[in-house]
């Protein structure tokens, strides 16, 4: 029986270090290459930063050699619209899990247009609290906000781990993509995996998901070993797929 091989992708103001939590409770057999997108962790052997208002046409080119077809990608909150994005640029992958992650960032009864744009026009006076104010709202619908606030504190310190132009481009993105479609016709199967109370999540978004129980937007911190079994599930599942149609 083949066992995944897992790229796992980050979303927005934060690297490739918010998967560390789950290293412990992988099984042996799999394969797990968390990675970072263009400008996160330049000096930390991530992928060089992207130019100001880059396309999706050049993310999939900077990123083709890590998101490769024959692994399932995991992707966590932008890191999900940006993969599912990219389904239209690189060859699909065996399958594709988006976590905290719907269609679209921005929802009429959930994260709204208004509210994003305000938080833009906030980055743009002063990045490094907005950044800051983020995690805290990440933090929210975990059981306990204040030590997930800490974790991610603890994990990446006092500074975002990429640029500002880069979170600035994060954010366009966030604003602007819309995988209605994309989903609608995906090329693999899709998994998604969303937090009973994430906050970053609307409630119909969430009703189109399985849910994980009794968590927010950060399941790696608050219940890592349930996430990655649950990850580990789906992505089994998905790399036997082929097998099953023999």
């Amino acid at each position: 029986m083949p066992y995944p091989r897992l790229v796992l992708l980050s979303g927005w103001g934060i690297d490739r270090r918010i998967w560390q939590s789950l290293e412990a409770y992988w099984p042996r057999e799999t394969e797990v290459q968390p990675i970072d997108w263009p400008g996160y962790s330049e000096g930390d052997g991530g992928t060089p930063a992207l130019p100001a208002n880059a396309t999706m046409a050049q993310l999939a080119e900077s990123m083709a050699t890590s998101l490769s077809h024959d692994t399932v990608w995991v992707g966590w909150s932008l890191g999900g619209l940006l993969a599912t994005a990219l389904l239209d640029y690189l060859p699909a992958p065996k399958g594709l899990i988006l976590l905290g992650a719907g269609a679209t960032f921005c929802a009429d009864d959930g994260v709204t247009t208004a509210e994003l744009k305000a938080f833009q026009r906030a980055f743009q006076r002063d990045p490094t609290a907005t950044w800051q104010h983020f995690l805290r709202w990440q933090a929210q619908g975990e059981p306990s906000p204040r030590q997930a606030y800490r974790q991610l504190r603890d994990l990446l310190g006092e500074t975002p781990p990429a640029d500002s132009i880069t979170l600035a481009t994060g954010l366009q993105w966030l604003a602007s993509i819309d995988n209605r479609s994309r989903l609608a016709a995906a090329p693999c199967p899709v998994v998604r995996l969303t937090g009973e109370h994430d906050p970053l999540i609307s409630p119909v978004q969430r009703s189109a998901s399985e849910r994980l129980s009794g968590v927010g937007h950060c399941p790696m911190l608050s219940q890592p070993q349930a996430l990655a079994a649950a990850i580990n599930h789906h992505s089994t599942q998905m790399a036997n797929a082929d097998m099953a149609v023999l």
